[in-house]
């Protein structure tokens, strides 16, 4: 399973900005770039999505840039991800993998969509609960954290 380029320099962004939101600095597409290692063309693509799913706003001018909208601990990653790529499975997953057919051939006994719905929830039930502000500590920190996180068990 893997995430976007554009989910991971996404949460990226908005995490350097989130760093300054007390401070209210805002962040230009160069800096942003410059910081995270990535193209000022993809940075201002990121960008406009975050703002267009209403996590960024944007000022011109000479002090102008990229702030959060909102408090870093009311921003969950869940809708950041979501507003970003989507998610991993959702109700368009089969249609778009039904290979030459309209409709796939397992589409009324499918025992991988199941799996499918397992995973897409056990990341919902992490990403759900999970804020910016949570990620904005110290990576260790955040590792030793007992996030009760959900088991995926296969039933035999």
């Amino acid at each position: 399973m893997k995430f976007s380029a554009t989910e991971e320099y996404g949460l990226r962004c908005l995490l350097r900005i989130a760093k300054f939101y007390e401070v209210e600095k805002a962040f230009t597409i160069p800096e942003i770039s410059k910081a995270e290692g990535i193209s000022e063309h993809n940075a201002g693509k990121i960008l406009r999505t975050l703002r267009i799913g209403g996590f960024l706003e944007s000022s011109r001018g000479q002090i102008g840039g990229y702030m959060l909208t909102r408090p870093p601990e009311q921003i969950f990653v869940g809708e950041v991800l979501i507003a970003l790529g989507g998610k991993l499975f959702d109700d368009e997953f089969c249609n778009s993998h039904a290979g030459v057919f309209d409709i796939c051939t397992n589409s009324i006994d499918c025992s991988v969509r199941s799996l499918w719905k397992k995973i897409q929830s056990a990341v919902d039930s992490v990403v759900s609960s999970m804020t910016l502000k949570d990620l904005m500590g110290n990576e260790y920190i955040f590792e030793s954290q007992n996030l009760n996180l959900p088991q995926i068990t296969t039933s035999s």
